[in-house]
């Protein structure tokens, strides 16, 4: 049985010790869990590239679109109202658990059901017997959720690294398995199957959330309509981040879409692993900031300016560099995700700076703000992606370029007002490095065209470092005082 009196000192706690000191004790165990885990997954993920074919990597897409879908209905939603929530009762936590398992039985059920209208769509029959088998990851989302929640509200993410790196380890180890052994396709659908069985059980051991559902759900409204409007921007979140899969899924092979949703899985690496974790621990500190807006506008500002330090050269450096690291990570067999990869890179900042923004406004109890920008970005995006399919991969690649600073701009002058920030402000947050990102870009690129690299480990390892000492080089000299505020931050104590 859980202990509601733990929970309610975690809140005493967090509002007599300082926050500045829980937050930052809270991002280096969630993104320095996050780092380890990824670098497990991601040296397991590039080795089984090398071994799987592009039309593993399509057919594989194409179930993910119908899994993303559902996944907005999986309760993660109910369980950010709980960590937003003043207090919480162990009635409450009981209902958020029954919340989970019927919702997610229920996914299960939908799933298996959709599968072979899906393959029909696709014109490819085993998508149905993938969807029929990923359909068991539903059954594992309550028990990561549910502790999820509860350790959020705590803002301990020492708990949840571990169970993080557990799951990493035990998937890596699946994927490599799986691949060596010639499951093909099988093997992209069983390393998150054991990715996430092991996440739950680490979890629900550690903060012993394993508590009996309540399934009457009366007294729970506030829990349920602040999950429904997170499911709400979920939905077009979806519309916007799949549709080009959905359209090119019917348009392109599955060698051809392969292709393309390698080089959006290389491009979106730094928003789609390094962002979201530090997202979780924004909205924790800003729920406790809800109520002094301007302490939240400055936390939001700080932490955009870090973010941006580290991406900004990141995304620009992944653009100059895009051909070497292709064929030196992936090998030949995948030479064309370099000018698809390219392309992505130069929009992925866009991306960035918009996803940064929902928490802020979650936090001070606007999720509808996000709702909105979401059906913006879904309405941009979609119909950019309806023209931009006709002309292939590099076509959908460049209707990123063309769509997301569009609706960026449309969604800064809705959220700004509610976080409590300018446009100058984001302007003279981003500024800096990206001034000194484009330096390095252009220094690397000039470099890399007067030199004839004898091969492409040779050429990515001198141009990374390049850049890296021109970029660093930059900061010390135009930005000092980035640096020093990054560091203040490294070095900071409760």
């Amino acid at each position: 049985m859980l202990d509601t009196a733990r929970i309610a000192n975690h809140d005493e706690k967090v509002s007599s010790d300082s926050l500045a000191g829980r937050v930052r004790s809270a991002i280096l165990w969630r993104s320095g869990s996050q780092i380890v885990a990824q670098l497990v997954q991601w040296a397991a993920t590039f080795l089984v590239i090398r071994v799987l074919s592009p039309a593993d990597y399509g057919l594989f897409a194409m179930t993910q679109v119908v899994l993303t879908f559902l996944n907005m209905l999986n309760g993660y939603g109910l369980a950010s109202g709980l960590v937003r929530a003043p207090e919480v009762s162990e009635r409450q936590v009981r209902q958020l658990f029954g919340m989970l398992i019927l919702l997610n039985g229920a996914l299960a059920a939908v799933q298996f059901s959709l599968a072979p209208f899906a393959a029909h769509y696709y014109g490819q029959p085993l998508v149905a017997d993938l969807l029929r088998v990923q359909a068991l990851l539903y059954l594992t989302t309550p028990f990561i959720a549910l502790p999820y929640a509860l350790l959020s509200r705590a803002m301990d993410f020492r708990r949840q690294a571990k169970a993080n790196v557990a799951a990493s380890i035990a998937a890596a180890a699946a994927a490599l398995g799986g691949a060596l052994a010639g499951m093909g396709v099988w093997t992209l659908v069983l390393a998150p199957l054991v990715l996430f069985a092991v996440r739950g059980a680490v979890m629900t051991r550690a903060v012993g959330a394993l508590v009996w559902p309540v399934f009457d759900f009366r007294g729970a409204g506030t829990l349920a309509r602040y999950g429904g409007v997170m499911v709400g921007a979920q939905m077009f979140w979806f519309l916007q981040s799949q549709a080009d899969v959905f359209i090119a899924g019917r348009m392109f092979g599955a060698h051809q879409l392969g292709l393309y949703t390698t080089a959006l899985f290389l491009a979106q690496i730094f928003v789609a692993k390094i962002v979201p974790p530090l997202n979780e621990v924004a909205f924790s500190a800003y729920s406790r900031l809800q109520h002094d807006p301007s302490a939240l506008a400055a936390a939001f500002l700080k932490g955009m300016r870090i973010v941006m330090t580290a991406a900004l050269p990141f995304y620009l450096g992944l653009a100059v560099v895009a051909e070497p690291l292709v064929l030196t990570i992936l090998g030949a067999k995948w030479a064309g995700v370099a000018p698809i990869v390219r392309l992505l890179a130069l929009a992925m900042p866009f991306m960035t700076l918009q996803v940064l923004l929902a928490p802020a406004c979650d936090a001070r109890g606007r999720p509808g703000i996000g709702v909105a920008n979401g059906a913006t970005g879904a309405a941009i995006l979609g119909l950019a992606f309806l023209l931009g399919v006709r002309w292939g991969p590099t076509g959908l690649a460049s209707a990123w370029i063309a769509a997301y600073p569009l609706y960026l701009g449309i969604s800064l002058w809705r959220s700004l007002p509610v976080i409590g920030a300018r446009s100058s402000d984001v302007a003279k947050a981003v500024a800096p490095p990206l001034l000194g990102s484009v330096a390095m870009a252009v220094a690397v690129t000039l470099l890399d065209r007067q030199i004839a690299w004898p091969s492409a480990p040779i050429r990515l390892a001198m141009l990374v470092a390049t850049g890296a000492a021109i970029y660093g080089a930059w900061l010390s000299v135009f930005a000092r005082p980035l640096l020093r505020e990054i560091a203040s931050a490294v070095r900071a104590k409760s």
